[in-house]
C-alpha cells in the first residue's frame, strides 16, 4: 500500500463528507504493511480526531487517542474523524457497534483483521472474556465475513491502497450537520411540556445519531431562559448524559464544558442538574420538569415512580441501541402510561444529524449486529403450536433476524454481544415455537456445571472462578453447596414471546420443552437467573421452578436484584433444589432487612410466599400474635413473630387481598421506619400504621384457611 495514492484518499474523504456518508475500510492480511500505510495516510490527511482501539504500544498513529477494546463504548457521544480498530487486540461486538456511532460525516472506520476466509477459525482474544475460547468454530465471525465480502458499503483497499468503490455521485448540495426539522420540532414540544399542563408526559424514541439527547439539553436551557428554575436530568449513570450536557452548555454559553458536567447554572440561578435515577427517587427534590434519558436501561418500577413523583416528565429512549433496545421498554412501560397518565404523548426522531439518511456505515452496522432486528407479528394462535429444537447459527438470515428481534423485544439489554454468544457458544441449545409457519416464540439456554468435585469445592470457597457457568457457580459460591457446580444444569438464558401473544401459555410450552430435553439428556436440573420482578417470578413459578437465591447487589444492566430459580430433574438435582430453598428460607428473615431493604415490595412478597414454610409457630408465638392483634403488645417486640408469620402458607396472599401487601412488606419484612413509610403514602404515621397491622393480624385470626388455622391452633387466640 504505497503512499502514491494519498491524494486519491483525500478526494475520497472530501466526497464522503459532501455526501454526508461514512465508510468501513477493511484492512486484511499483512498487518505490519497495513500499519505502515496507516501512518503515512494519517500524515497526509491529518484527521482532527482519531481513536486507536488496541494496545497503546502498537499504535502507528501520532495523533490518536487510545482505548482498549472492552472500554470502547465509553467513547459514545464523542465525534471522531477516524476509528482504527486493531482486531488482534479483540473484537467485542458491543464496542464495535458503538464506535460506528461516533464517526461524523466523511469519517472512516479502519478495521485491521486477518483475511475474511480465515475469520471462522480466527482466535479472537475477546473470546476468553465470555468463555468462547473453547469453541471449535465461530459462526458469528463467519457470518460477518460473508456480509463484509459482498457489501457495497465496505472499502477493501487493494495492493496499491486505492479505495474501491468511490461514491458513485458527487453531492449536488454538500451535507451540513446540524439540527434537523424534526429535532427542532421536538425541542419546541419539550419547551411546551415544561411550561404546560401537568401529567402529560412525553415519550421520545429514536435511533442513535438522531439528536435526541441534544434536543433535551437545548430545550432545558431554553426553558430556564424562559423562567423555569430547576430542571432535573435522570439516567442510569453520568456517562449516559454527556451529550445532553454538552449541548446544553453550547446553548447556554456557546462553549463546551471543560470536563464532563453534571450541573449547569445560568446567571439568574436557574439550574439543570443531573441525578442518578435512584438518587433522584431517594431525595425527591422539587423540579418543574424531569428528563429521563436512556430510559430503556431503567427498571419499569423506577420509571413509574418518576412518572408519579413530578408534575412534568419526559422519557427518552434509544430504539435500536448498541447497549440494548428501547422496544422492550416501550412494550413494558406503555401499560403504565395508559393507566396512570392516559394523556401521555409520544415523539420520534427519524433523520440523522451527524450523517446523511441512508449512510452506508449505519446500514452495515445494523446488518452485522442486527441492530434493527424486528420481532415478527404472527397471527392469533388458531392451531396447536409446535416447539422444535433450533440452531441460530444455521438459520436463514431472515429467521435469525426475527428470532433475535424477539429476544430484543423481551429483554431491553439484549445487545450485539448476546448475538455472538448465542451463535458461538458450543454449550448453547435453543428452541422455537411456531404457529403454522410463523415464529411465535424463542428459548435460548446453555448447559452449565458438570465440574469435578475438587474444583467445585474451590469455587464454593471463593478460591476459583471460571468463565461461563453463571448459575452453577453462583449457587455454589453464594449458597454454599459445591454440588451446584458439579451437577449438570441447563440454564435458560432468555425466553421470548411476541407481546400480543403473551398470556396464552406459549412461554410455558417453551420452558416445558427445554425441561423435557434436559431430563432426556440426563441433566440434573434446569434453572434461570434474571433481574427480579414480581411478574417474572410468577412466570417461573408457574413453570414449576423454585426460588433458590437472590443476589445481594443490584445488577448494573437491569438495576434489579438478580433472582435465581431451579427445578431438580434427577434425584440428586431434586435434593439440591430442596436443600437450596430450605437453607434460603432459614436465613431469609435475617437477610431481608440487612440486604434487600429497597427491593420492590411486590417482588419481595412474591419471593417470600414461594419459600418453604419454616417450622410451625409455637404456642408462645401465637400468644404474642394475639397480644399484638388486641393491642397489648408493642410492635417492635412483636416484629420477630410477625416476620415468622409472613412465611406461613397463604399469609401473604391474605395480606395482599386486604390491600396491605406493600405496607406489610416494607414495614415487617424490610424493617423500614415509619417516617419513610409515611412519606411513601402508606400510612399517616406510626400509630396509624401499627393499627393497620394489628387489624390485619386480628383478621387473620378470624379467617378460615391454612393461614388462619396456623394462628388459631391454640386456646390462647380465643
Amino acid at each position: 500500500m504505497p503512499d502514491s495514492n494519498h491524494a486519491a484518499w483525500n478526494e475520497f474523504c472530501r466526497n464522503l463528507a459532501a455526501l454526508g456518508e461514512r465508510r468501513l475500510v477493511l484492512l486484511e492480511g499483512d498487518r505490519s504493511r497495513a500499519l505502515d500505510w496507516l501512518a503515512g495516510l494519517e500524515g497526509s490527511l491529518q484527521p482532527e480526531a482519531v481513536l486507536w482501539v488496541g494496545f497503546r504500544e502498537q499504535s502507528p498513529l501520532a495523533t490518536a487517542n487510545v482505548t482498549e477494546p472492552r472500554k470502547a463504548a465509553r467513547w459514545l457521544g464523542r465525534e471522531l474523524d477516524w476509528v482504527v480498530w486493531d482486531g488482534c487486540a479483540g473484537n467485542p461486538p458491543d464496542g464495535l457497534a458503538a464506535l460506528t456511532g461516533t464517526l461524523k460525516a466523511g469519517g472512516l472506520f479502519f478495521w485491521l483483521m486477518p483475511p475474511l476466509a480465515q475469520w471462522s477459525g480466527f482466535e479472537d482474544p475477546d473470546y476468553a472474556r465470555t468463555g468462547l475460547e473453547t469453541a471449535e468454530s465461530h459462526p458469528f465471525a463467519a457470518r460477518m465475513a460473508g456480509i463484509l465480502k459482498s457489501h457495497p458499503g465496505v472499502v477493501r483497499p487493494g495492493p496499491d491502497g486505492m479505495p474501491l468503490p468511490f461514491p458513485a455521485d458527487r453531492a449536488t448540495k454538500p451535507f451540513r450537520p446540524g439540527t434537523t426539522p424534526d429535532q427542532e420540532a421536538l425541542i419546541e414540544r419539550l419547551v411546551r411540556l415544561g411550561q404546560g399542563h401537568r401529567k402529560r408526559p412525553l415519550v421520545i424514541t429514536a435511533d442513535r445519531g438522531r439528536g435526541k439527547s441534544a434536543a433535551l439539553g437545548i430545550a432545558a436551557v431554553r426553558l430556564l431562559r424562559a423562567g423555569r428554575r430547576r430542571i432535573l436530568v435522570a439516567a442510569p449513570s453520568l456517562g449516559a448524559v454527556g451529550s445532553l450536557f454538552r449541548h446544553a452548555w453550547l446553548e447556554a454559553f456557546g462553549t463546551e464544558p471543560a470536563e464532563p458536567a453534571s450541573r449547569l447554572t445560568l446567571e439568574d440561578g436557574g439550574e439543570l442538574v443531573f441525578l442518578e435515577i435512584r438518587e433522584l427517587l431517594a431525595r425527591q427534590p422539587a423540579a418543574e420538569l424531569v428528563m429521563v434519558d436512556e430510559a430503556a436501561a431503567i427498571p419499569a418500577p423506577l420509571l413509574k415512580a418518576v412518572l408519579l413523583g413530578w408534575p412534568r416528565v419526559a422519557f427518552a429512549s434509544t430504539v435500536h441501541g448498541y447497549e440494548g433496545s428501547g422496544r422492550g421498554f416501550d412494550i413494558r412501560f406503555r401499560a403504565v402510561l395508559d393507566a396512570e397518565t392516559p394523556q401521555w404523548q409520544s415523539a420520534t426522531l427519524a433523520q440523522p444529524i451527524r450523517w446523511a439518511r441512508g449512510d452506508p456505515l449505519e446500514r452495515l452496522a445494523a446488518r452485522l449486529f442486527l441492530l434493527d432486528a424486528g420481532a415478527p407479528t404472527p397471527p392469533p394462535v388458531k392451531r396447536e403450536p409446535e416447539v422444535t429444537l433450533w440452531s441460530p447459527a444455521s438459520a436463514p438470515e431472515t429467521e435469525l433476524s426475527e428470532a433475535f428481534g424477539l429476544l430484543v423485544s423481551a429483554h431491553y439489554r439484549t445487545s450485539p454481544g448476546d448475538l455472538r454468544q448465542w451463535l458461538d457458544d458450543p454449550r448453547a441449545v435453543s428452541w422455537v415455537l411456531r404457529t403454522g409457519d410463523r415464529l411465535a416464540g424463542i428459548l435460548w439456554a446453555t448447559r452449565e456445571g458438570g465440574l469435578d468435585l475438587p474444583l467445585a469445592q474451590e469455587i464454593t470457597l471463593g478460591k476459583r472462578r471460571l468463565r461461563g457457568h453463571l448459575l452453577a457457580q453462583s449457587l455454589a459460591s453464594h449458597s454454599g453447596f459445591p454440588e451446584a457446580a458439579s451437577q449438570q444444569l441447563l440454564r435458560i438464558v432468555r425466553v421470548a414471546v411476541p407481546a400480543d401473544l403473551r398470556g396464552q401459555g406459549l412461554g410455558r410450552r417453551l420452558v416445558a420443552a427445554a425441561t423435557c430435553w434436559a431430563a432426556e439428556q440426563g441433566l440434573d436440573a434446569v434453572g434461570t437467573s434474571f433481574g427480579g420482578s414480581a411478574a417474572l417470578a410468577r412466570f417461573w413459578e408457574g413453570c414449576g421452578l423454585q426460588f433458590v437465591r437472590a443476589g445481594l447487589r443490584r445488577e448494573a444492566s437491569s438495576g434489579e436484584y438478580p433472582v435465581q430459580y431451579l427445578k431438580g430433574l434427577s434425584q440428586s438435582g431434586q435434593a439440591l433444589q430442596q436443600r437450596l430453598a430450605g437453607r434460603l428460607a432459614e436465613h431469609w428473615l435475617t437477610l431481608v432487612p440487612l440486604n434487600w431493604q429497597d427491593m420492590e415490595p411486590a417482588l419481595l412478597a412474591q419471593l417470600s410466599a414461594s419459600l418453604p414454610a419454616p417450622a410451625g409457630m409455637t404456642a408462645d408465638d401465637r400468644r404474642d400474635l394475639y397480644s399484638f392483634a388486641r393491642g397489648y403488645r408493642g410492635y417492635l417486640l412483636s416484629l420477630p413473630v410477625l416476620r415468622l408469620l409472613s412465611l406461613q402458607p397463604g399469609v401473604l396472599a391474605l395480606v395482599a387481598d386486604a390491600g396491605l401487601a406493600e405496607l406489610w412488606s416494607r414495614a415487617v419484612l424490610q424493617g423500614q421506619d415509619w417516617p419513610l413509610l409515611q412519606r411513601a403514602g402508606l400510612c399517616k404515621g406510626r400509630k396509624e400504621g401499627e393499627d393497620r397491622l394489628r387489624a390485619m393480624v386480628a383478621a387473620l385470626g378470624d379467617l378460615s384457611g391454612s393461614a388462619a388455622q396456623r394462628i388459631n391452633q391454640t386456646g390462647h387466640c380465643h
